[in-house]
């Protein structure tokens, strides 16, 4: 009769075992399977902060706000810009004028970011955020984008996904 009542008992410690380590593997899969990357947006700064300036984007070496007088041209904007990409299409260039209160998205300054918003890229986890790092203290600020292939850890597929996510700007 103790031997019915101990096997009872330890069945009922195998089910409740296989049921926790069941539902421990479940929620540890929903959690770390193919992470969804998300957009991240800043506000931009107030306009008075901007006034004379312009943001070039796009098919440029280093994308971001630039100082615009009277007498630049398109080309001198672009070339502030580093200049055109070789993918570049300058028969079609696009001025956007947001309207007021309109969110843009921004950018992420690898030059300046620190590893915790490096990880927030797609493709970028703890090591390569710390490599990108190392590589900006050893050589110095990236001059452009494609510059971030030389990090040990990163390439063309990784880069191809973050060159419209990125930036070089002050």
């Amino acid at each position: 009769m103790t031997t019915n009542r101990s096997s009872k008992y330890v069945t009922l410690l195998i089910i409740l075992l296989i049921a926790v380590t069941t539902v421990s593997g479940i929620l540890a899969w929903s959690r770390y399977r193919g992470s969804q990357y998300e957009e991240i947006s800043i506000s931009n700064p107030p306009a008075e902060e901007q006034a004379n300036q312009i943001y070039v984007g796009g098919a440029v070496n280093n994308a971001g706000f630039y100082p615009l007088t009277g007498e630049d041209s398109i080309e001198s904007v672009i070339q502030a810009a580093g200049g055109a990409t070789t993918s570049a299409d300058l028969a079609t260039i696009k001025l956007y004028i947001p309207e007021e209160g309109e969110k843009e998205s921004q950018r992420i300054n690898i030059n300046r970011a620190e590893a915790w918003l490096l990880e927030a890229l797609p493709g970028i986890g703890e090591a390569k955020a710390e490599a990108i790092i190392a590589y900006r203290q050893q050589h110095g600020p990236f001059q452009n984008i494609n510059e971030l292939i030389k990090v040990e850890g990163i390439g063309t597929a990784t880069y191809e996904q973050l060159e419209r996510l990125i930036t070089v700007a002050e």
